[in-house]
C-alpha cells in the first residue's frame, strides 16, 4: 500500500502520505517542502523508545538540524503546563519563523505540538507523524490542535493545518492493543457518517480487535505488519482490510475538511460519538477512558437517541454496536458516572450553540445529520439504558 490523499484547502493543501516504512522517509519528504533547517520533534517516552531515533537519523540525513523534546504519556498531560514545556524547549534551540515542529505520536502528542506551532511566533510550519491508528486515521488529519480545560475537552485550541501528515502503517506493530481498539472507533465513525461501503467491508470480517485479523498471513512476518506489497484475504493480489481501513478513513476525513476547514457546518458531523463521548472523559478525569472508547460510548448513545427520535431504525443501531462489540470496545457507561453530571457538561462542550447542545445523529448507514432538537429527558432515558 502506497497512497497519496490530498488535503485541498484554500491557503495550505497539503498530502496524507500512507506507505510502509516511510519513516524512514520523514526527512527526504520534508525537504521537498522547503521548510527551514531547524526541526524540534516532540514525542513521548513510549514512542520515542521504538520511533524516535530513527525519525531523527532521517531527519538528519536529510540536512536538518534536529533537537527533540519529550513530554510524558496520557491524557491527563494534555495541558497548558505542557505546552509551556514545548516553548521552552523551542527558546532553548533557537526556533525561528522558519522552523518546524514536529509531532511523532499520537493524538494527544499531535494535539499539542499542533498547538505549540500555532502560538510559537504566531506560527511556526508543523509536520505529523502520527503512531497511533486513532491519529492516524482521524487526529493528525484537519488541523485541530488544542489542549484540555479541567471542566471540558480541547476547550483551548486552535486552527492549525500540517504541512504534512506521514503515516508508515509499520509502527502500528508496536501499539498496545487496547489502543488499537480505541482506533477503531473512529474507523466505525467514519463507516456510519460517510462511508457506507467502509461499514460494509467491516461488518464482513469475523473479527475487528487486533490487527492481525485485518492483514492477510503472507504480510505478517515475525516483526510485524511489514510490505510495500499487499496481498488480499485470499493471498492474491489487492488490498488487505488494514490497507482499506487507512486509505478510506483518511479519505472522509480528508474529503470533509476540504468542505470546511474550519467547522462553519459539513465539519461538524466528525463529532459523531463526540458529544456525549467528551462528557465521559472530562467526568472520568482522563485517566479511566480512552478517547476512542469514550467515542465508542457516545456512539451507542446517539444512535439510541435516534431511534427514539424515529430518525433511525432499531436494527440499523444494533447493526452499529455489534461493529463496536467486534472491535472490544464498551457499550456501557463507565460505572457510577452520574447521568445529570453527564447532561451538565454536555453544557460546556464546544459543539454548544446559543446555549443548546448539538448531536450528531443517524438517519442511515453513512448518513447523519446535526441538530440542537434533542430533548434532555430523551438523553436522559437514552444513558439510563447504559
Amino acid at each position: 500500500m502506497v497512497s497519496a490523499i490530498k488535503v485541498n484547502l484554500p491557503q495550505q493543501s497539503y498530502d496524507i502520505a500512507i506507505a510502509p516504512g516511510s519513516l524512514d522517509q520523514l526527512g527526504d519528504r520534508m525537504a521537498t517542502l522547503k521548510l527551514g533547517k531547524k526541526v524540534l520533534l516532540v514525542s513521548n517516552p513510549n514512542v520515542f523508545q521504538f520511533y524516535g531515533e530513527r525519525a531523527i537519523a532521517s531527519l538528519k540525513a536529510a540536512g536538518f538540524e534536529v533537537a527533540s523534546y519529550i513530554l510524558p504519556d496520557g491524557e491527563n498531560y494534555k495541558t497548558l503546563e505542557s505546552v509551556q514545556k514545548i516553548y521552552d524547549a523551542a527558546l532553548e534551540n533557537r526556533l525561528e519563523r522558519s522552523a518546524t515542529m514536529v509531532a511523532l505520536g499520537g493524538g494527544v502528542i499531535g494535539d499539542m505540538t499542533g498547538f505549540a506551532a500555532a502560538t510559537w511566533l504566531r506560527g511556526i510550519n508543523f509536520v505529523q507523524v502520527p503512531t497511533t491508528l486513532l491519529a492516524m486515521v482521524d487526529a493528525a488529519i484537519g488541523g485541530k490542535t488544542g489542549v484540555n480545560h479541567p471542566q471540558g475537552k480541547n476547550l483551548i485550541g486552535a486552527f492549525n493545518q500540517p504541512r504534512l501528515v506521514l503515516i508508515d502503517p509499520e509502527v502500528l506493530k508496536t501499539l498496545p492493543v487496547r489502543e488499537f481498539r480505541a482506533g477503531m472507533a473512529e474507523v466505525i465513525k467514519y463507516g456510519v457518517i460517510w462511508d457506507a461501503q467502509l461499514f460494509d467491508e467491516l461488518e464482513a470480517s469475523q473479527r475487528l480487535d487486533e490487527m492481525e485479523y485485518l492483514i492477510p498471513p503472507a504480510l505478517l512476518n515475525k516483526e510485524g505488519y511489514n510490505s510495500p506489497t499487499p496481498l488480499s484475504k485470499g493471498g492474491e493480489g489487492g488490498s488487505s482490510l488494514m490497507d482499506s481501513i487507512l486509505t478510506r478513513s483518511c479519505q472522509a476525513k480528508a474529503d470533509v475538511v476540504s468542505k470546511d476547514e474550519k467547522e462553519a457546518g459539513l465539519r461538524a458531523i466528525l463529532n459523531y460519538g463526540h458529544t456525549i463521548g467528551h462528557a465521559v472523559e472530562s467526568l472520568t478525569g482522563y485517566t479511566q477512558v480512552l478517547h476512542g472508547e469514550a467515542v465508542a460510548i457516545g456512539m451507542v448513545a446517539a444512535g439510541q437517541i435516534a431511534v427514539e427520535l424515529g430518525m433511525w431504525t432499531q436494527e440499523e443501531t444494533q447493526r452499529q454496536d455489534a461493529l463496536i462489540e467486534k472491535a472490544g470496545l464498551p457499550t456501557q457507561l463507565p460505572s457510577g458516572l452520574d447521568i445529570e453530571a453527564i447532561i451538565e457538561a454536555l453544557q460546556i462542550d464546544k459543539k454548544v450553540k446559543a446555549g443548546k447542545v448539538r448531536f450528531v445523529l443517524p438517519t442511515q448507514i453513512g448518513v447523519v445529520t446535526v441538530t440542537d432538537q434533542v430533548p434532555a429527558d430523551i438523553i436522559r432515558q437514552v444513558l439510563r439504558g447504559m
